[in-house]
């Protein structure tokens, strides 16, 4: 009795079996992540260290060079480097990929604890971080109205950051351009001069006089009380009443060497939406967690709060990661459904038969779902790769059912043979070539999610499943293929047994070609090295853009540029959706290393010159409308001497 046989005459159990494989597939489906890329640990660990005040030569000397001769001693490192600034140290360790990163984070900060005596007086305790490439920035937000921004601050802290800083999944928000209050004392340097004393000594003054320490306890008879000694100031005005020193019998306050103020903390940032001041919230998803899900929730608790949230506020969110992933996903799972189409289409036009097309397609989907479920059992998510590795298989997956199904037709055809008889047969006579070729498939997949590298560990998860999927269809080949042609395929009589017209038409035309080269083989073999030359320059096409990205450009120069320049950007390109602004790096008087400007557009009747394209459907073309923003003289000479207007280098990726 035959393998093939016990499918063959159990037709429920056939069914059965592969049913319970779809149907795990199907609920393993619903729990599988989507992401872009594979969630992937990369053993790379920071290490971070202030002294405020430093000069660049004394954190060189007293604070990087000591923890970097302490951390270089660890085993397995595979580049450690490090950058001075004034006042920060920041080391950058990484070690070799068979590192587990948690294990080099903890040998990192054992070395590092061992010098911590070394480091200079008054040094921060060093913030070890391990680098996680999963724990990014998946979603911005940002809120302006017509109020103060000091109060668009507070509403966007109190109701909005703290709010979505409780949802599952949300690692961390970062709020920018906001106006926090703060009690700022601006000292006269003239007074303080006159005084001879420094600004330390104010400082150390008005600390010592702000503060609550624990004063004891105080015991009775029945009860025991808590002493606390209740030191800090409650208003604005009793900041000048403190002594800073004596001058004689008289004391000297702070009144008395400056003013105090009820103001902001000094910005360092800031943010405009549409021209106008805003609060730009910044959400970081947890590591390992799902960034669609996060994204989806936070945008359900942003439609929560709106109605909470004064009418005059405006909340919108300018960066959405999931728009992408969602968008490339689904050109992904469009494609697959299409290339199942095609395949199904040609085993019809050459078969010439409903029937053997159902039990041949039938093969596409029952391997592609019952993939799924290796996926979940692996913690796959639905990304790039996979979904890369899933369309390619549509293809694969097929070929076994075809070439059992073929061989079994031509014993239906062309032997008269009857469709139970000739399934058991012809899938016994077929099984080991079946079985060969699916191996060899595998051997060329697999060793690929076993690769070396970090090319290995992105290729890991297309590698397996691509694999697993090619070995499911071999089931499904010996299982329920047989099954269905025993059953579902009827013999044919006429010129249709025979391959009709068409089939003939092309036999006779493939035979003369094939003569022909056989005869020529020298002109066979130049034409495939000379194909194969010509092969090696494609060029390599980059991350395809979604439907909804957008493109930051950069302004070099002070805040006042970025402005100046956010104005040429509007008045040249008239079908502005909205236009997001973010300065950073400056001080109080103007000063900015950089300031990137985000341009959130909506696609409008005709095409345009702008800054970035939102929904514009050819990637080339909205790159290409990025160039000639940059080269545009309109816009060139709207601009003061000494900025510059160019691309950001993240400006080409999927998001932005």
């Amino acid at each position: 009795m035959r393998f093939a046989d016990v499918f063959i005459r159990r037709p429920v159990f056939a069914t059965m079996l592969i049913a319970s494989l779809v149907v795990l597939g199907l609920f393993s489906y619903r729990r599988l992540g989507m992401d872009l890329f594979p969630n992937i640990d990369f053993p790379i660990v920071t290490v971070t260290t202030t002294l405020k005040g430093a000069s660049v030569e004394e954190m060189e000397t007293g604070v990087t060079k000591v923890i970097e001769e302490a951390v270089n001693t660890i085993e397995g490192i595979d580049e450690l480097h490090s950058i001075t600034k004034e006042g920060l140290s920041s080391l950058v360790v990484q070690f070799v990929l068979e590192k587990s990163r948690d294990i080099a984070a903890q040998d990192v900060r054992d070395k590092v604890a061992s010098v911590l005596a070394q480091l200079p007086v008054g040094t921060d305790p060093p913030v070890i971080d391990k680098f996680d490439v999963d724990a990014v920035p998946v979603m911005s937000i940002a809120m302006s109205g017509r109020r103060s921004l000091r109060e668009v601050t507070e509403l966007a802290r109190k109701q909005v950051k703290e709010d979505i800083e409780t949802l599952s999944g949300v690692g961390q928000v970062i709020m920018l351009g906001g106006q926090e209050r703060a009690i700022n004392i601006y000292v006269d340097p003239d007074r303080l001069t006159a005084q001879g004393l420094s600004i330390a000594a104010v400082r150390t003054a008005i600390q010592q006089q702000n503060l609550e320490l624990p004063g004891g306890r105080l015991d009775q008879t029945r009860r025991e009380l808590v002493v606390r000694t209740m030191g800090r100031i409650e208003r604005v005005p009793e900041f000048g009443d403190l002594i800073v020193a004596h001058q004689g019998d008289r004391p000297l306050r702070v009144r008395d060497i400056g003013t105090v103020e009820d103001g902001v903390v000094e910005p360092r940032t800031l943010t405009r939406l549409n021209g106008e001041h805003a609060v730009q919230l910044v959400v970081r998803k947890q590591s390992g967690t799902n960034t669609v899900e996060v994204i989806d929730r936070v945008k359900a608790e942003l439609d929560r709060l709106r109605p909470i949230l004064p009418a005059d506020v405006d909340m919108r969110v300018i960066r959405d990661q999931s728009t992408f992933i969602k968008a490339s996903i689904e050109t992904v799972r469009l494609h697959m459904i299409l290339g199942a189409l095609l395949v199904a289409g040609t085993v019809l036009l050459f078969m010439r038969d409903w029937r053997s097309t159902i039990v041949a397609g039938i093969a596409i989907p029952t391997s592609i779902v019952s993939t799924f479920t290796f996926m979940h059992y692996m913690g796959f998510t639905l990304n790039n790769l996979t979904m890369l590795g899933l369309v390619l298989a549509v293809g694969i997956v097929i070929d076994d059912a075809v070439v059992v199904l073929e061989n079994i037709f031509r014993h239906i055809e062309e032997e008269g043979t009857p469709p139970m008889r000739a399934a058991s047969v012809g899938t016994a006579e077929i099984a080991l070539a079946v079985m060969a070729t699916t191996l060899s498939l595998v051997i060329i997949f697999l060793p690929v999610a076993f690769m070396a590298g970090r090319v290995g560990r992105f290729f890991h998860s297309f590698g397996l499943t691509v694999a697993v999927a090619i070995l499911i269809s071999l089931v499904v080949s010996f299982t329920l293929t047989p099954t269905l042609s025993a059953r579902m395929l009827r013999q044919r009589g006429g010129a249709s047994a025979h391959g009709g017209r068409i089939y003939r038409v092309l036999e006779a035309g493939y035979g003369r070609l094939l003569r022909w080269s056989l005869a020529h083989r020298w002109v066979i073999v130049v034409l495939a090295i000379a194909s194969l030359a010509r092969s090696s320059g494609t060029p390599v096409i980059g991350t395809p853009s979604a439907k909804d990205c957008f493109v930051a450009g950069t302004v070099r120069g002070t805040c006042d540029a970025a402005r100046f320049a956010v104005a040429a950007i509007l008045r040249f390109c008239p079908f502005t959706s909205h236009l997001h602004t973010l300065c950073y790096g400056f001080d109080r008087w103007g000063r900015s290393l950089s300031s990137e400007v985000f341009d959130d557009r909506a696609p409008r009747h005709r095409p345009y010159r702008c800054t970035t394209v939102r929904r514009l459907p050819p990637c080339f073309q909205r790159r290409l409308e990025l160039r000639q923003l940059l080269g545009c003289r309109n816009v060139s000479c709207c601009l003061p001497g000494g900025i510059s207007l160019c691309r950001s280098p993240n400006s080409r990726r999927g998001t932005g």
